[in-house]
């Protein structure tokens, strides 16, 4: 397997900029003003996503750019933990630039909270996040039990249980609907808030494993990692390299979709667990959580009637579909906002 790869086309507009903003940018370099640094994270945030933008008309008006800062930081996470290659040097190198983004993150909290000369940020991120940390009241938490999740990834490449899966996903997952309802106003330390983190996790899990139910391949192939759990399937990666290259097989293709099968039916019942969320959540919020759930469900449905077989094909939502739901969506917004922005 090679040691190094380029970054894909979505990532260079993070990790192929670390020449300008990374830990070894010219510090005599000005850094972005507020007006880029605002433009970066938006650019991030509208461009490349599979199946809905980060930014639809959905996002209330007055939340976008705070979106967008939330997104454009989990964006960026991601990319320096999957971005830099395969095998132990890229890991390594991974390691690294999530060490140093999580120092950034650390002085980014320390200049939102300071009332004092606190050194400003230089990333574009963290500029734009600053503000949205001191606008939002946003804890640190959830940020550095992403990278938590994330440095995981350069250590684990393989689970055994469902448990250790689900255990991965509260980092990697979970705390990203918690910074959502942060955004709306739902203070996460708030015992009255506890029964929509659960759904939110629920939801967010529920997402999670469905790309990994979507992306069995790509992971094997491009990343050597597992994430089907073994005490549940019996397949380890030898075993589902050997079947991806037998397509037409049913010695392959027939263990594999049974293997399958219990995986997405745990996940649906997650998404059904956070089916709820929505209504409960301010009504200007209401839309896009529901599009965003409803949207992971729908990849998990195309997933089941393609009998789960993920290995060889990669499941993707039809236009057609796309568009129902962000219709639906937009029908539920007016219907609770009034068609308000």
């Amino acid at each position: 397997m090679p040691t190094t790869r380029p970054p894909t086309p979505e990532s260079h507009a993070t990790i192929g900029r670390l020449d300008r903003y990374g830990p070894d940018a010219d510090p005599g370099a000005a850094p972005p003003s507020e007006a880029e640094a605002l433009d970066h994270v938006r650019r991030l945030a509208t461009g490349h996503y599979e199946n809905f933008s980060v930014l639809s008309r959905l996002v209330p008006e007055d939340l976008r750019d705070d979106f967008a800062a939330v997104y454009a930081y989990c964006r960026w996470s991601d990319d320096l933990a999957d971005e830099t290659g395969a095998g132990d040097e890229a890991r390594a190198r991974s390691l690294e630039l999530l060490r140093w983004w999580r120092g950034e993150l650390d002085r980014c909290f320390a200049f939102a909270h300071s009332e004092t000369d606190a050194e400003s940020p230089r990333h574009p991120v963290f500029i734009t996040l600053a503000a949205t940390i001191r606008r939002r009241e946003l804890p640190p938490e959830p940020f550095h039990h992403l990278l938590d999740a994330f440095e995981q990834d350069q250590r684990i490449t393989r689970y055994q249980t469902w448990d250790e899966l689900l255990a991965y996903c509260r980092g990697s997952a979970d705390p990203v609907g918690r910074l959502v309802l942060a955004l709306g106003g739902h203070r996460l330390d708030d015992p009255a808030n506890a029964e929509r983190i659960a759904m939110s996790d629920a939801t967010c899990t529920a997402l999670q494993l469905t790309n990994f139910w979507q992306d069995v391949r790509r992971d094997l192939f491009e990343r050597d990692r597992v994430y089907m759990p073994f005490e549940e399937t019996n397949l380890d990666a030898d075993t589902l390299r050997d079947f991806a290259a037998r397509p037409n097989d049913p010695e392959a293709r027939i263990p594999f979709i049974r293997a399958m099968r219990p995986l997405t039916e745990r996940t649906r019942e997650l998404f059904i667990k956070g089916r709820p969320l929505p209504q409960s959540l301010d009504a200007r919020l209401r839309p896009v959580v529901w599009l965003f759930g409803a949207g992971g469900e729908s990849v998990l449905t195309s997933i089941e009637r393609m009998g789960g077989a993920t290995l060889w094909t990669r499941p993707r939502l039809p236009r057609s579909r796309k568009l129902l739901l962000v219709m639906r969506a937009s029908l539920l917004r007016m219907r609770t906002s009034g068609g308000a922005s």
